[in-house]
């Protein structure tokens, strides 16, 4: 019998292709559903207990060098964990990679009510270190997870709604964050962060993930057991797919104006204090942030589309609109306009986030997942980090004023968006394994013809 009519090709492509409601995904995907209902408490903890910390190190050192410092002790976990946090993800069960994380988590933020001396800064500092290193295992277990329990047609709409979960809890958490701080203390917050972990673990627990394939059993050297081998085995599947280096290499850019982060909790407590009390004013700055997020994915879905190259090009604009923002939040000395300006960099951010999450989701294969998205993760935090802690040495060593490091920090983030649209059509070119042509097998060819081995 000849194939079916290619007539009927497009019409399929198109069916396949429909976009899926917000609603219609959650109501009709049980394992995603749960799986996001953990986002939604646990992220809201975070935000109680990341307004008390930085409350705690305002209070007890009046140093934004103290705050730079936590910035570091969250993102550098990140950094010297994630390609060990990577191979753990694809080697073995990212569900209970997740629960172990939870757990561990719920455990650690305890300790910051043992806090209250200035000589006990060490040990927000090492508490923050402990609570992020299982972040660094749980993050990239849950991204690698994401397109195992949706089907591609549900990805843009999935990774939109876990953005907006996280701009929606970012601005209740900062907004009542700040609230609870500011009236019951930082201990009521590390409290309920702490049982926000444990529902976490619950209803993850509750999820179903398909089983992946059975692993390629390969002869066990020193390299395989501490999983250099694996490490280097994905650093060559990146290096052999432009695109997938271009799309892993967006967040590590945003990074460059995470010093931000820093700088809302100085405007908070020196430009832009509300009523008084500077735990207020970072909650209100930080809940600006979370609303800009939270329109951000929407408004691009809608105008920009859900294409390869649609979202491509929106990942530049996103820069562009971030940075200019910036800069306009820093000059500005109206608060209704600082809080307008931020929401509007924000909304640039959340797009390039959600599109190259989802750009990278559908470019890497399952088995190359965890240490792919491990590898994006590591990346951004280290820039995050190094932006944080300049931002913090240029206020306190060198003297210069929160607005014009924020005005720095915009320029610096329209560069990246400058830079992807000279070289998309370069990288876009150089792609030398299209996902739909080459199989993982022929990838894994072309890497042992370079015969490297551990």
């Amino acid at each position: 019998m000849s194939s079916q009519p290619t007539t009927k090709t497009p019409a399929k492509k198109r069916a396949s292709r429909q976009t899926v409601g917000y609603g219609e995904l959650l109501r009709g995907n049980r394992p995603f559903r749960l799986l996001w209902l953990g986002q939604v408490v646990s992220q809201m903890g975070d935000w109680f207990d990341t307004i008390a910390v930085y409350t705690i190190a305002l209070r007890l050192t009046g140093s934004s060098r103290s705050v730079a410092l936590i910035m570091v002790a969250r993102f550098l976990p990140t950094v010297v964990l994630g390609p060990g946090a990577g191979v753990i993800a694809d080697r073995f069960s990212r569900r209970s990679i997740m629960i172990a994380a939870d757990i561990m988590r719920a455990i650690v933020v305890l300790g910051f009510l043992f806090v209250r001396r200035p000589d006990q800064m060490w040990l927000v500092y090492l508490l923050t270190v402990l609570q992020l290193a299982f972040s660094a295992f749980f993050e990239p277990a849950k991204t690698a997870a994401i397109p195992s329990i949706v089907s591609d047609r549900e990805l843009v709409p999935a990774n939109a709604i876990a953005a907006v979960t996280w701009s929606v809890m970012l601005t209740l958490g900062a907004a009542i964050g700040g609230f609870v701080t500011g009236l019951f203390g930082t201990n009521a917050a590390f409290i309920l962060d702490s049982l926000t972990f444990v529902a976490s673990a619950i209803l993850i627990g509750s999820v179903s993930f398909p089983h992946r394939p059975p692993r390629v059993k390969s002869k066990a050297t020193v390299g395989k057991v501490l999983g250099i081998t694996e490490t280097i085995e994905g650093m060559r599947y990146v290096n052999h797919r432009p695109r997938v280096l271009a799309y892993l290499l967006v967040k590590p850019a945003w990074g460059m104006g995470g010093g931000i982060l820093t700088l809302l909790a100085v405007f908070g407590e020196r430009v832009f204090p509300v009523a008084g009390k500077a735990a207020t004013g970072i909650g209100v700055l930080f809940t600006a942030r979370g609303i800009g997020t939270a329109v951000g994915p929407f408004i691009a879905r809608r105008w920009a589309g859900e294409t390869r190259s649609q979202m491509q090009n929106a990942i530049a604009i996103g820069f562009l609109i971030g940075g200019a923002f910036y800069i306009a939040f820093g000059v500005t000395h109206s608060f209704a306009f600082a809080l307008l300006f931020l929401a509007i960099a924000h909304a640039g951010g959340s797009i390039l986030w959600v599109f190259s999450t989802v750009l990278l989701q559908r470019a890497t294969e399952d088995q190359f997942r965890g240490r792919v998205f491990a590898a994006e993760l590591g990346l951004a935090t280290l820039t995050m980090a190094a932006s944080n802690y300049l931002v913090g040495e240029l206020m306190d060593r060198f003297g210069l004023s929160p607005r014009v490091v924020t005005a720095g920090v915009g320029t610096f983030f329209m560069m990246p968006g400058i830079i992807w649209f000279l070289t998309q059509k370069w990288w876009d070119r150089k792609e030398k394994f299209p996902p739909s042509a080459v199989t993982t097998e022929q990838i894994a060819a072309a890497m042992e013809t370079e015969h490297f081995e551990i």
